[in-house]
């Protein structure tokens, strides 16, 4: 049976981290946000330095949307990771609705992780090497802006919670995958 894990959390939280390393733990593929959104901020000359031209949005879930299409397509045999920073907007229980659709359209377990993490925390790691090789965001100032205006997502109920602020991140993958029945 596959499993699809969905790890939410705001820019710096170590989302594609923790995916990268549960990608090797479980064999699943990851899907981070940035696979949908980099093609549309490269054409736009985003850098993550400064704030998103307007309409980047519909685009960018277009091809989130594709993507979703595609993993719907993959065999049995094949688990996914998808990451995402989902806003506290109403709009974004529709996302979370859509990924625990396409679960249940495969036939997987579906394993949806809210990672928080304290703010100075995101602040600092925002600008680290390792998040230079995707168009991440990049600015401390733009993320507080952004956490302060559009917020981050509250774990549905029975949703488990993970703060990432000192948590390693091969313990926070080891944890992730024992909720979807991984024996690591």
């Amino acid at each position: 049976m596959p499993t699809l894990f969905y790890l939410i959390g705001p820019p710096a939280s170590g989302k594609r981290t923790i995916g990268q390393l549960l990608e090797r733990q479980t064999g699943a593929i990851l899907l981070d946000n940035h696979l949908w959104s980099d093609p549309i901020f490269r054409a736009c000359g985003v850098t993550g330095h400064h704030e998103l031209p307007v309409g980047l949005g519909p685009l960018r879930e277009q091809v989130r949307l594709a993507v979703m299409a595609a993993a719907r397509l993959a065999p049995p045999s094949v688990s996914h990771i998808f990451t995402n920073y989902l806003t506290a907007e109403a709009k974004e229980e529709e996302t979370f609705g859509g990924m625990a659709e396409l679960a249940k359209a495969r036939g997987a377990v579906f394993v949806p992780v809210v990672l928080t993490c304290d703010r100075e925390e995101l602040a600092r790691r925002i600008d680290r090497p390792e998040r230079q090789d995707r168009l991440k965001l990049k600015n401390p100032e733009l993320l507080a802006a952004l956490l302060d205006t559009r917020g981050a997502f509250g774990a549905p109920a029975g949703v488990p919670v993970l703060d990432t602020t000192e948590l390693e991140p091969e313990a926070a993958a080891r944890q992730i995958a024992a909720l979807g029945g991984w024996k690591i």
